[in-house]
């Protein structure tokens, strides 16, 4: 499932997704983009994902380790902190708020 209105509303939700990706285990970005795109994120990039992963580095919403990578420079690690958890609460609670009102408004239409 791809189009420019899916697009769009991913560009909204993608900060609680990574964070919900690195809820499971630590990882660098081209593993979570790899992990996305295993749950059907088929046309997220990897730029995309390191955006995101900037952002949530300088909102202090992970905990980032230079892990060394057979080839090339260290790899960043990102893991989840408590902030970022509290972070994932509160996307998580939204979106249920949100689901609730778009499928009753589903089902009235």
């Amino acid at each position: 499932m791809g189009s420019k209105q899916l697009t769009e509303m991913l560009k909204g939700t993608l900060e609680g997704i990574v964070l919900a990706v690195l809820a499971t285990r630590p990882a660098y970005g081209y593993e979570i983009t790899a992990r996305l795109r295993d749950q059907g994120f088929i046309d997220i990039v990897e730029g995309t994902v390191y955006a995101v992963l900037v952002r949530i580095e300088q909102r202090g919403l992970v905990d980032v380790e230079k892990v060394p990578s057979e080839k090339g420079p260290p790899r960043k690690v990102y893991t989840l902190n408590a902030e970022g958890r509290s972070v994932l609460a509160e996307f998580w609670r939204n979106w249920e708020f949100l689901a609730a009102r778009i499928d009753t408004l589903e089902k009235e239409g």
